[in-house]
């Protein structure tokens, strides 16, 4: 198969979908890579790199799209990238199309087949393509939150661990999956007294039991949550549902209970977020205020340290590409089952539910398409 590794172009997005290890994985196995050039500079690849691994470079990001049967990506493709993209390529990446109607659109209209790494879902209904970026998310939302903390930042002027005879800031994460517990730890290490909640309580107890002793669970609601806003120096929202919407778990209202300065930072904005007041922001524009309260909603974190995160998701992703390449995605998504749930958007048929109930579209079971 003929494979195509296009440069990044969305804001700040620093990441590439494939090491030069990666490349050459697929090289080995008789297929065909073009890499667009400097596409891996941001993660501190440079093209030699890939070439050693048995790349082709192309100079120009139309190239590859123009050449490739499958695209590998990391982020979603953005309206510049829309008229690039044609009917039956195959385009493997983040697409978070609940969060984007103009997005869902686009690929309905182009007949390409998209399968998203979001939705990608073991049976144990883990998600492996989401995990480790999830987990530099969940450790970024602490890093980023102590930042912006500071009185100059706009934040109340806090440091997290406190100090001798000075209380440690209290850290109310929302949502205990791989983010949050990822969160919760990273806010725990600095000395924070961290709430963490959500509404299973097998996996409150699981935390309850593995956590720090500064990490207290509570059960998820709307009343919990009221409470913990009062006192909450850094709030964390990571909630998700995948292929879906986040629910909005604070609202604008609830602002009002917050003390000024407070942080909020939504690392599930890229599915819409889970704050009613978030809206997506940019590594070089991160954060506004909402009557006082500091809102960080960066869609693309994991591109701040792009080249772990380059290193972690290629990782996850690559066992799936080769089943792709080997075998094409008829067949690969018909013996895998995991791949099969990545499936959205398939010749203009949108094929995932949660995507066709956001965006009022009709909805084709996956196994018509197949």
């Amino acid at each position: 198969m003929i494979i195509g590794i296009p440069k990044e172009i969305k804001n700040s997005e620093n990441r590439v979908a494939m090491t030069p290890a990666g490349v050459h994985e697929l090289v080995n196995r008789g297929h065909v890579v073009y890499v667009q050039a400097t596409a891996g500079n941001g993660s501190g690849f440079c093209d030699e790199d890939y070439v050693n691994a048995g790349a082709k470079i192309l100079p120009t990001i139309e190239d590859v799209y123009g050449i490739a049967e499958m695209i590998v990506k990391v982020k979603e493709p953005i309206e510049a990238e829309y008229k690039l993209i044609r009917k039956d390529q195959l385009l493997f990446t983040y697409f978070h199309f609940a969060s984007s109607e103009p997005l869902t659109h686009a690929m309905v209209e182009n007949g390409s087949v998209c399968c998203a790494y979001e939705t990608v879902r073991r049976a144990d209904h883990t998600l492996p393509l989401l995990i480790p970026m999830s987990e530099v998310a969940g450790r970024m939302s602490v890093q980023e939150g102590m930042y912006f903390l500071e009185r100059h930042h706009g934040g109340k002027g806090v440091l997290l661990g406190g100090i001798p005879g000075v209380k440690p800031a209290k850290v109310l994460v929302i949502g205990a999956g791989v983010v949050g517990t990822a969160a919760a730890y990273t806010a725990a290490g600095t000395g924070a007294d961290v709430t963490i909640c959500d509404i299973s309580i097998p996996r409150l107890t699981y935390l309850h039991d593995v956590m720090p002793k500064n990490v207290k669970t509570l059960m998820s609601n709307k009343f919990n949550i009221c409470e913990e806003l009062k006192q909450a120096d850094l709030v964390i929202g990571s909630v998700l549902i995948p292929g879906a919407k986040a629910p909005k778990l604070v609202t604008r209202d609830m602002l009002k209970l917050m003390q000024k300065g407070t942080v909020m930072v939504d690392v599930a904005i890229d599915q819409g977020g889970c704050f009613e007041t978030s809206h997506p922001t940019t590594h070089q524009d991160p954060i506004y205020e909402v009557d006082g309260i500091v809102h960080y909603c960066v869609a693309n974190i994991p591109g701040a340290v792009a080249r772990t995160s380059t290193f972690g998701l290629t990782n996850a992703t690559l066992p799936y590409v080769l089943q792709l390449a080997d075998k094409g995605w008829r067949k690969a998504c018909k013996e895998n089952k995991e791949l099969l749930e990545g499936l959205n958007v398939v010749n203009g048929k949108v094929v995932y539910k949660g995507v066709a109930e956001a965006w009022n579209l009709p909805y084709t079971p996956v196994e018509d398409v197949l």
